[in-house]
């Protein structure tokens, strides 16, 4: 007698234990994420207010908020639907850490300003101050694009990109946890580290400080170089998973010069990228609505592109008409701004269609051949008569624009006609 793994003698196929719990355990820590994270943003705002703290930009902290509220929303979401890919555990884990962790400072800092001697929560909060921030980036800015979008590694040469920056962010949070003195963020204050090492300083100040950093900075290259591969390999639904990643981080290589640029141009970039990627990193991985990137990612071009040109229009218009009437009337007048405004008015739909019309014809030729090969069909379709020259005609602009692999025409006879 012998029994099949995984049948009962019913012939019904059962589900290992491990199989029926992880799904339940995945959509626990899903909801644990969200909780976790708004109550950990809530006390760190409450506890803000009472601290007297004033933002000095609150758009970005509206932004910060809305940004990693997504990365737990989207990694919850991951979890549960998706937990045997580890891109939702790695956004949950960010989450989570955001949640936490800058709340408990901000505790610490509350409680030494206002009784001048820690608690134990404010000692936890000062500790995990001290090495959190570096855990943060390493999942951000490695393993997040390292493991998209399918939480594996792209092949085993892989495997020293991923274990390099681990070993470096083991060593700083380590050593950062072993500090002899715990020092705040949101004000000067000293703790005394229980489980410090006596002389051991700062991880910042330390020679090992600067290696570790090596090695994250070395996860971070490779993390890119990682993407730029699967980009150029992926064909069907992981070009398009890759080509939503790759439009949300777009702005990513400029922010570290966004204070050189106009403060609605940082605002922009900054949450760009602080929402848009986790949004980009849902679509992608849960494959809905996949396919409308290439529309999304022209639009953008388009607008883009148009608003640069009218802006620079805008502007070089009233500079001109304000010269104009400086020289006719010896002063500057509000007819500038107005005649502008119209001329950009009259000027927004034909520039529009000549740059879509560009970046059609540069960037998506073959949207661009397909759609003028379809536009001078329904040119021959209204003057040719002859049914059988339209047939050829159709064949051949189906193969030309579609390209399918084969291509027949069958016609329904008409009836009383054998």
């Amino acid at each position: 007698m012998s029994v099949r793994e995984g049948r009962t003698p019913g012939n019904q196929r059962t589900r290992p234990a491990s199989g029926r719990w992880f799904p339940m355990l995945a959509r626990a820590a899903a909801l644990l994420v969200l909780i976790v994270y708004v109550a950990g943003i809530s006390v760190n705002a409450w506890l803000e207010r009472r601290f007297g703290l004033q933002s000095e930009n609150p758009v970005e902290d509206v932004v910060l908020f809305v940004g990693f509220g997504m990365f737990a929303f989207v990694g919850a979401l991951l979890v549960a639907k998706r937990p045997d890919n580890l891109i939702g555990w790695i956004m949950g884990a960010t989450a989570l850490i955001v949640g936490i962790f800058p709340a408990s400072e901000t505790y610490a800092a509350y409680v030494m300003a206002t009784r001048g001697r820690p608690d134990w929560l404010a000692v936890a909060g000062a500790w995990a101050n001290s090495w959190y921030w570096l855990l943060l980036l390493g999942l951000v800015f490695v393993y997040l694009p390292l493991l998209f979008p399918d939480g594996r590694l792209l092949s085993r040469r892989w495997l020293p990109v991923a274990v390099l920056p681990g070993i470096g962010v083991v060593v700083i949070v380590v050593l950062g946890a072993l500090a002899e003195t715990l020092r705040g963020q949101t004000f000067d204050y000293r703790i005394d580290n229980p489980i410090g090492i006596e002389g051991l300083g700062y991880v910042e100040d330390l020679p090992a400080f600067a290696a570790a950093g090596g090695a994250l900075a070395v996860g971070t290259v490779g993390a890119v170089l990682s993407v730029a591969v699967r980009f150029r390999r992926s064909r069907g639904t992981e070009r398009q998973q890759l080509k939503w990643f790759l439009y949300a981080a777009a702005p990513i290589p400029l922010l570290p010069v966004s204070d050189y640029m106009p403060l609605v141009v940082d605002a922009v970039m900054f949450g760009w990228v602080l929402v848009g990627l986790p949004a980009a990193i849902g679509i992608a991985v849960l494959r809905y609505r996949l396919y409308d990137i290439d529309l999304v990612i022209n639009r953008t071009l388009v607008y883009a592109t148009l608003t640069s040109v009218l802006v620079a229009v805008y502007v070089g218009a009233i500079v001109l008409l304000q010269g104009v009437f400086r020289a006719l009337v010896g002063q500057e007048s509000a007819l500038a701004v107005v005649a502008s405004t119209l001329i950009i008015a009259t000027l927004f739909s034909p520039v529009r269609r000549r740059v879509q019309a560009l970046i059609d014809r540069r960037l998506y030729r073959r949207k661009y051949d397909a759609a003028k090969t379809l536009e001078a069909f329904s040119v021959r379709l209204r003057d040719e008569p002859d049914l059988d020259a339209l047939s050829a005609d159709l064949v051949s602009v189906v193969r030309e624009t579609m390209q399918p692999e084969h291509t027949s025409l069958w016609l329904r006879p008409r009836e009383g006609v054998r």
